[in-house]
Formats: structure tokens, sequence, C-alpha cells
């Protein structure tokens, strides 16, 4: 009894954010090592399946990047990375294509529907236009957004997963694009309530080796701070530097959490203390 007693608890310090969050939109963006485990990718789609049976409208952005260097090495061709941007020739562009949105992208979808979501696959080329960065081959920085058919997507109760490939705007090229950029840039034009990065690490930690040192909440002001004193170094620097930018164009909070702890989003956004780093507006 005491078990079930504990269980209803749960549920009770729950229920006020799901009365907040009804109806809002949150943008999650799913990438790092805690897609190389199945098990970990197959629990967080039934908790993102969770949040909209609640009345929560997710909205998908994955990566792939471990699925696009594998299938890179297996055509002979060699990973190469600026600044932790991969580079990406006209040779590689249609590998990261096709894995990304023929590969990755179906089955984080089959996944969502094997726990009864309504979910939608949508290759990035009919969701992002993009600006070449030439000296990143074919790659792209978001410039606009089609939301009209995520908006669409959302008000008929279905999940959009979408892929970080975008056309680019000149041409209709294809071009890969960071993962967490393109999160980024589509929750600004959504202007959704909550952008939520999952990946392998906890949050900002004055101390990496430290779980400890973990940084509970931040401000968009205060991470340039910690960038200058390298507490925010390497893949951490875009993350939080697209954040801010997203909290900029009115998106209302980022979070930042670790994707291999199981239930992490669900933690994260229906308990008091959270487990990850809540970035907010100055």
């Amino acid at each position: 009894m005491h078990e079930q007693i504990n269980k209803a608890a749960v549920l009770v310090e729950a229920l006020p954010y799901m009365q907040k969050f009804r109806g809002k939109t949150f943008l999650i963006k799913v990438g790092g090592s805690a897609m190389e485990d199945d098990q970990l990718v197959r629990k967080l789609m039934r908790d993102i399946v969770f949040m909209e049976v609640v009345g929560i409208n997710p909205v998908l952005v994955h990566g792939g990047g471990k699925a696009i260097s594998k299938a890179m090495r297996d055509a002979g061709l060699e990973a190469e990375f600026v600044n932790g941007q991969r580079v990406t020739s006209n040779d590689a562009i249609s590998i990261v294509e096709q894995t990304l949105s023929n590969e990755v992208n179906p089955a984080l979808v089959e996944k969502l529907k094997a726990y009864d979501g309504k979910a939608i696959g949508l290759s990035g080329r009919e969701v992002f236009v993009a600006e070449r960065v030439p000296e990143l081959g074919s790659v792209g920085r978001v410039s606009a957004c089609n939301t009209q058919i995520l908006q669409a997507l959302v008000s008929s109760e279905h999940v959009p997963v979408v892929s970080p490939v975008a056309s680019e705007v000149s041409s209709g090229a294809p071009l890969n694009v960071n993962a967490d950029l393109a999160a980024s840039a589509l929750a600004a034009h959504l202007k959704v309530d909550k952008l939520i990065y999952l990946s392998d690490v906890l949050g900002v930690m004055r101390d990496p080796a430290d779980p400890g040192s973990l940084i509970n909440t931040i401000t968009s002001a205060e991470s340039e701070s910690l960038i200058a004193e390298e507490v925010i170094t390497g893949g951490m620097i875009p993350k939080v530097r697209s954040a801010t930018e997203a909290l900029g164009a009115g998106v209302e909070k980022v979070h930042l959490i670790d994707g291999r702890i199981p239930h992490s989003l669900l933690l994260e956004v229906f308990t008091k203390g959270g487990i990850g780093t809540q970035i907010i507006q100055t």
C-alpha cells in the first residue's frame, strides 16, 4: 500500500504542471548518445506520447550524427568537423539526407506509433529554408521555416518529427543543418513555450567531472560570462547560444537535460526541482 500511495503522490505533484502546460507547445530536440540506446529511445518516445495525452503539443527535431558517421564510413568517406559542425561535401549530402530523413526519422515515428502516438515524419526540406555556409560545404543556416504544416499537424493532435536538413534558399538543393540550430530556429518561428535539448550531458556544470556542480538556472546574460570563464565549452557553446537566440525571439524557457536518464523529460517538466539546467531570459 505504501508504494501505491507514493505513486499517487507523484501524480499529485505533476497535476499543477499538467494544468499549466495544457495546450502549450514544446519543441524537443533529441540527439547525442541517448539516440544510440534503443531502449532509452523507446522510453523517450513513450514519454512524449504521455505529454501529448495530457494536453501538451510536442514537436520533435532529431539529430543523427553517429548514424551519419557510420553511413559515411561504410561509403569510404571520412567525417570532418569545424568548430563542432560537420563539413558536408557534395558526395556526402545525399548520404546525410538519406540517413536522417529516410532512416532515423521513420524509425522514431514508428516508435511513437508503437505507443499509440499519432506521429508524422517530415523531411526538414519541407520545413527549413537555409542559406549555405560555404566553408562547410553543403551545410546551411536556417533563414526561414514553414510553420503552417507544423501548426496544422499540432492542431490535428499529431506529433511532427522533423529531420535537420533544409532546402537552399537560392537553388532548392539539400543542405545539412546542425540539429541544435535547426531546433532553435524552429522554436523561435513557432514561438513555443519550451525548447528542450536532450543530449548526453546533465546540463551546464562548473566541473564536468562533478554532477553536484550542475547549475540549475542561468540567464541568457550569464551564459556569455560562463562561456568566457570556460565553464561552457565545446559543443555546449553553440547549443547555449542557440538557446539564448530562441529566448530573444520569444521562447519562454529553454531546458538542457540528459537523455540517458530514464524519464528525464518527464522529471524536468512535471517535477518542482527538475533534473537539468534551465535557461531563462535576462
